[in-house]
């Protein structure tokens, strides 16, 4: 599966590994389009990001521009994305960067969950089968505006951690991260998903090289290997999705035998169930997928793909399909995990302790707090972590299955009493009418680097948690006040 990509700003010469890789590439391209690819990867590859829309109010990409001294340009597939062709400031270095207005991505990552049909949706299921490290499960949940559900779920250990504190950054509520092997969850849930995107582990041989993405050679042995466990998730994927429903089936790599094959198994596999839609009104100029590839002739609806050669849109090397499921398909079904919430020191929050939270956040910060809950169809639960607004879809659809995160974090309670944690106030902060506190701008990074600052609010409050803000209303979290100083809240992973 792709991998958030590290901007360098060299051109990037060709190793041994990119060599061998153009070499085998060299006879699905015509000549001309094979010189222009030459061309494109001696060009360095130009970074991108998408905008928050949870977060950034509409037009931000112009100011932070301004602000920071950036060049930009859309990207042509993604609405809410863009080029940096520029910069003053590093586009990683910003305060909005920290606080998840945007999220850094190479523009050919941007297309997958682009390619769903999701407006005629409401509160859809959706599956990110390998989503880790949580770019294109930030960009679901935008695309949604955090309706429905969003299941993150990746096979790693090792990866879990970095998709969970990603998503906490983006600030979605309607997302619940888990670790299970992706074939499971075909048979677990069978027939369960509006949409399923599968963005699956693959060589990476998509020609440009970075720190997160380095080419390396690939055995034959390898891709066989590779293959085979990619059709065997998109299957699972297939088998989880309702009828009609849609699956993205995407990968990071230009090998015909993880793209264009995958794709040709699973439609023999399935041939009376599923089509491959065509991808024209979704691209500015057609990229389709092979026909043929080393003397292998492919079913004819593959062609529908779209294969990002990079310099088709000066991207690294990407495919993509569309698929829709039309009838359902044989699969081997098992019982799901059946784990509740309760039994693992978790409980819903009612009666009186539901009522201080609602008079907590109206009396201290001026927030109706119930009316987000209902549009965007929260339940208040809590552990021993704190309150968390969790999703009532995944409490009716999947109230077993475990999770790593669920929710978004909503309030703490401390020594000190009640307060609200940093995930919420991210997000939510600004609707925020009392409790809220402006610092100068000579304390701000100060105030990033996790210090206490020595500064007293005008009003002359001496106690209890506020709001940050500096003087252009942009959000610092949360702090408290202690006789004269402000106490730095900022979670560890944001400093």
């Amino acid at each position: 599966m792709s991998r958030k990509k590290k901007h360098n700003p060299q051109s990037i010469l060709p190793g041994a590994a990119q060599n061998a890789a153009l070499e085998r590439f060299k006879p699905l391209l015509a000549s001309p389009d094979y010189q222009a690819m030459l061309e494109e990867l001696t060009q360095p590859l130009p970074l991108a990001f998408r905008s928050n829309p949870l977060k950034a109010k509409p037009g931000a990409e112009q100011e932070w521009a301004q602000r920071y001294g950036w060049q930009l340009e859309p990207v042509s597939f993604c609405p809410t994305g863009w080029r940096v062709t520029a910069m003053q400031t590093p586009v990683s270095m910003t305060l909005e960067h920290r606080m998840g207005h945007y999220y850094m991505q190479d523009a050919a990552s941007m297309l997958p969950v682009e390619l769903f049909e999701l407006d005629s949706l409401d509160r859809p299921l959706v599956l990110d089968l390998a989503a880790s490290p949580g770019g294109k499960t930030t960009h679901l949940t935008g695309r949604l505006i955090d309706r429905g559900l969003v299941i993150a779920n990746d096979s790693s250990t090792d990866r879990i951690t970095a998709l969970r504190l990603v998503l906490q950054t983006w600030g979605a509520a309607n997302v619940a991260v888990t670790r299970f092997p992706g074939e499971k969850f075909g048979r677990w849930y069978p027939e369960t998903f509006d949409r399923i995107l599968l963005d699956a582990p693959c060589s990476m041989q998509g020609l440009r090289s970075t720190d997160s993405h380095p080419m390396r050679p690939i055995t034959s042995r390898e891709q066989v290997t590779l293959a085979r466990r990619q059709a065997s998730l998109l299957a699972a994927a297939i088998a989880a999705l309702k009828p009609g429903g849609q699956v993205v089936y995407s990968t990071c790599t230009l090998a015909p035998e993880e793209d264009e094959a995958v794709l040709d198994e699973i439609l023999h596999r399935y041939s009376s169930s599923i089509t491959i839609e065509g991808l024209e009104s979704r691209l500015p100029s057609p990229a389709p997928a092979l026909a043929e590839a080393y003397g292998r002739n492919f079913d004819p609806q593959i062609t529908r793909a779209a294969r990002l050669w990079p310099h088709r849109f000066h991207t690294s090397g990407f495919f993509a399909a569309l698929i829709r499921k039309v009838s359902p398909v044989d699969f081997p079904q098992e019982d799901p995990p059946n784990r509740l919430l309760s039994l693992v020191g978790q409980k819903p929050l009612t009666g009186a302790a539901r009522h201080d939270l609602f008079a907590f956040f109206r009396d201290q910060f001026g927030y109706a707090l119930e009316p987000i809950l209902e549009t965007y169809n929260l339940e208040m639960w809590k552990s021993a972590a704190g309150i968390f607004a969790v999703p009532s879809a995944y409490l009716q659809h999947f109230g077993g299955l475990p999770c790593h995160l669920l929710g978004l974090k909503l309030a703490e309670e401390t020594p000190d009493g009640l307060s609200p944690a940093h995930d919420w106030v991210a997000r939510f902060g600004s609707s925020f009418t009392s409790g809220r506190v402006v610092i100068p701008h000579d304390l701000l990074a100060s105030w990033l680097r996790g210090e206490d600052l020595d500064f007293a609010p005008p009003d002359g409050r001496q106690n209890g948690v506020v709001v940050l803000f500096d003087a252009d209303e942009r959000g610092l979290g949360r702090g408290r006040l202690q006789a004269g100083k402000i106490k730095n809240l900022l979670p560890r992973r944001l400093v």
